[in-house]
């Protein structure tokens, strides 16, 4: 499996159309779908006031993310630049998703740079704050550092749908299946003040964390699911018509990262040069 992998990123026509096949399936699953959208009110004064947020959902929520985007606003996804990133970029290309190369190199200075640029540019910026390795469901500072320094508000956002299954993953992806019924949760924004201090920061990552764990299991239980807090704890068993499958993973949440796009220096925090700090603020020209 992972020759096979290996020989998919390295074939850019293998490649192609793997995406085009992911692509394929969200739009098979969304068109077959009843979806209800709730809680968009404060996302849709963006939209039109045409003021530029930071996007946020778990990373194994992703799937149907795409579906939930207008397709006449530009967005960019930090996504990472290992394997599964590069498939993952190419995906959401399809539907008009630029992506953001997310790199642990530095401290993931050079991501967090380019995420501020482009906020300040007046586009949105998406971010799975758990990815690309976890641990799941446990955000990392790099969205609040960002938000802080582009001076947006982060919005999550949570999906669920009733006939799905949950691999067995480090994420506990959500696989929607086609011909159900889905609901995409939005959340209220979160705005970091600009002069948030460390404690802060962290209570601002928290509340983050919290808000999409929140959402996530509201989106679970409006589709009539039991979801578990953490993903280490199993999935209860599957109940007829649920459409639920697979246990999550018993491995901990909280086993270090082993490449993560988001670990990204808080502008509080120790290491953070005032010459590098300044250039981001500056946009990074």
């Amino acid at each position: 499996m992972i020759r096979l992998g290996q020989r998919i990123v390295r074939s850019d026509a293998l490649r192609r159309v793997l995406c085009a096949v992911i692509a394929l399936y969200i739009r098979l699953v969304y068109a077959t779908s009843r979806w209800t959208v709730e809680g968009g009110a404060a996302a849709q004064r963006h939209f039109r006031d045409k003021r530029p947020f930071i996007l946020a959902f778990w990373h194994g929520r992703l799937l149907m993310m795409p579906m939930a985007w207008p397709r006449d606003l530009p967005i960019h996804m930090l996504i990472s630049g290992h394997r599964d990133g590069r498939i993952i970029a190419d995906a959401v290309g399809h539907f008009g998703i630029a992506s953001i190369a997310g790199s642990s190199s530095r401290g993931g200075l050079a991501a967090l740079r380019a995420m501020v640029k482009t906020l300040k540019d007046g586009a949105c910026v998406g971010i799975t704050p758990d990815g690309p390795r976890g641990p799941a469901m446990q955000a990392s500072a790099g969205i609040v550092a960002a938000a802080r320094l582009a001076q947006v508000p982060i919005i999550p956002l949570a999906y669920a749908t009733r006939r799905r299954r949950v691999m067995k993953t480090w994420d506990c992806f959500h696989l929607a299946f086609p011909f159900t019924t889905g609901i995409h949760l939005w959340g209220e924004p979160i705005s970091v003040p600009a002069e948030a201090d460390e404690a802060e920061m962290a209570r601002y990552r928290k509340e983050v964390e919290d808000a999409l764990n929140a959402l996530g299991r509201e989106a679970d239980q409006r589709m009539g699911h039991d979801a578990p807090p953490f993903p280490s704890v199993p999935l209860l068993p599957t109940g007829e018509g649920r459409g639920e499958g697979g246990d999550a993973p018993r491995s901990s949440p909280h086993s270090e990262r082993t490449e993560s796009a988001l670990t990204l220096p808080s502008p509080a925090g120790r290491g953070f040069e005032n010459e590098e700090r300044a250039t981001i603020e500056d946009g990074g020209r």
